[in-house]
């Protein structure tokens, strides 16, 4: 039951102003056209989270920021606050981020942040322990012409963000950026989640951004370390790197993933290098690329142990399809692009971490045949 239910922006800003811990304000669908940004500043509690979320059953309501110029203080929403749950809001075009998140133990799902002039959805200031969860960032471009990505958890974030199920394609700059500056020795996780063509642009032509798919860190210093693990995670179709190096001194976990068609596909140097590099279970079409690191445990991989791959071995590598509409709870879309087929020598030929399997052993890549 909501406490709030509003229709315009006038009843939105009404509600944020007065809701409570434990409360929740509901939006009725349609396109809310927004003149200022929204700052979330009432926290709630771990037993009593606030919620806003769209109404059950109703159009998707769309928080059109289109009026707003492009400049560094026009985010969308700033959530600066601890345990929200936002859910079901269409964010689009806003001066800056979509959404900053400040705070921490917040849950962002089945939202979409798309042609804003900054990051789609951008953590930081600390922010720590937060899901987003099934959310979709693209067409982010800006015109500096080197910041705009999907997901950005970057600069002085904090520890224990996760991404789960959630897609970034054709962002000027990266599907994810970890880049840190102001903090250090932070964890972030990524499952299955899809980075595609970014570098690209809206209109389909190639952008000056990266146009990396999974950035795992990187700093002025070239000393910071961005822990992360991707589980079951793709890289399909960006400019640059699938995976990307960019002078992450940290820990870079890679199990179960697959890259294809990036202009590399795990891209880890020798210089600056990571202080632990693990990839297992995955696979690429072509070559792997690079995976160096200070201590590097590479194994069950498809570019080793004498498997070959070609485009025989999948029921389909066309990765257009990963940009299928959403399933109506929020779900990412069944898919058959890199499937094995039943003769692929990549079945069972991967090496028990932990993740659900079906056979003697894991396959190699996202998908278990």
């Amino acid at each position: 039951m909501a406490d709030y239910e509003v229709s315009t922006v006038i009843e939105l800003n009404t509600a944020l102003g007065k809701v409570k811990a434990g409360e929740t304000i509901v939006l009725n669908g349609g396109t809310y056209t927004m003149t200022s940004k929204i700052t979330i500043a009432t926290s709630g509690t771990s037993d009593k989270i606030i919620t806003l979320k769209a109404k059950d059953g109703s159009a998707r309501p769309k928080l059109d920021f289109s009026v707003m110029t492009e400049n560094s203080a026009n985010q969308g929403i700033v959530l600066s606050a601890d345990y929200w749950h936002i859910k079901g809001i269409d964010i689009y075009k806003a001066g800056d981020n979509g959404m900053q998140v400040k705070g921490s133990n917040n849950t962002i799902e089945f939202m979409t942040f798309s042609e804003c002039a900054d990051s789609g959805l951008q953590l930081d200031n600390g922010a720590a322990n937060n899901t987003i969860l099934n959310c979709d960032s693209y067409f982010n471009a800006d015109s500096s012409l080197e910041n705009a990505d999907g997901f950005a958890c970057k600069l002085n974030v904090g520890t224990g963000n996760k991404f789960i199920g959630c897609r970034a394609w054709q962002n000027l700059d990266d599907g994810w950026d970890g880049y840190l500056r102001g903090t250090d020795n932070i964890s972030t996780t990524y499952q299955n989640c899809w980075a595609v063509k970014n570098g690209y642009l809206k209109d389909g032509n190639k952008g000056a951004g990266d146009g990396n798919g999974f950035k795992t860190g990187g700093s002025d210093d070239k000393l910071l370390k961005h822990n992360a693990k991707y589980t079951n995670c793709i890289a399909a179709g960006n400019v640059a790197d699938g995976f990307d190096h960019n002078s992450n001194r940290g820990e870079v976990t890679i199990y179960n993933c697959s890259a294809y068609d990036n202009g590399r596909n795990y891209s880890f140097s020798g210089s600056n290098p990571l202080a632990k590099l693990i990839i297992k279970n995955s696979n690429v079409i072509g070559a792997y690329g690079t995976t160096l690191a200070d201590i590097a445990d590479i194994t069950n991989n498809s570019w080793q142990n004498g498997i070959t791959v070609t485009a025989d071995d999948f029921t389909s590598i066309d990765y257009a399809q990963l940009l299928a509409a959403r399933k109506a709870d929020g779900s990412l879309p069944d898919v058959t692009f890199f499937h094995l087929k039943a003769d692929s020598d990549m079945i069972n030929k991967g090496v028990d971490v932990g993740l659900p399997f079906k056979g003697t052993l894991p396959d190699l890549g996202v998908f278990e045949f």
